[in-house]
């Protein structure tokens, strides 16, 4: 699979709504998963969507999520730049590069749903979030 370059949006919440909109106007297949679905069952955000992707007819991938309670999620600012795919060594040469001079917020390292992620802001102010899929690892 080649890698994919595609806007991830984060909301206060409303991320399920959003996306069936999108879904809506766009057309396409929608995924949504639940914090529940990834091992937080018994937490309050276990109804609220922890990763959510839609693949439009035109082509073209959203990707969006309800925003944990510890990260700080902004409307104006409520998004990322999600690079995903099976490419090990150029998705860890993309992450080195995003990340060198600017911030770590989430160390690239493997995942609770098995994929190898992390999510930085370059040295331009840019948030960006890596995926390297299990796949790849294997």
């Amino acid at each position: 699979m080649a890698s994919r370059l595609n806007p991830y949006l984060s909301f206060e919440g409303t991320a399920r709504q959003a996306m069936e909109f999108y879904q809506e106007v766009f057309g396409g297949t929608l995924a949504l998963n639940t914090y529940g679905d990834f091992g937080q069952a018994d937490t309050p955000l276990a109804d609220k969507i922890m990763h959510g992707m839609l693949e439009t007819p035109s082509g073209f991938t959203l990707m969006a999520a309800d925003a944990h309670p510890d990260m700080p999620n902004t409307v104006g600012t409520n998004y990322s730049i999600s690079l995903s795919g099976d490419d090990d060594t150029e998705l860890r040469g993309y992450w080195e590069k995003l990340s060198a001079d600017g911030s770590v917020s989430v160390p690239l390292d493997k995942q609770m749903w098995g994929d190898v992620f992390g999510m930085c802001t370059d040295r331009f102010g840019v948030p960006w979030m890596v995926n390297i899929t299990a796949a790849a690892q294997g």
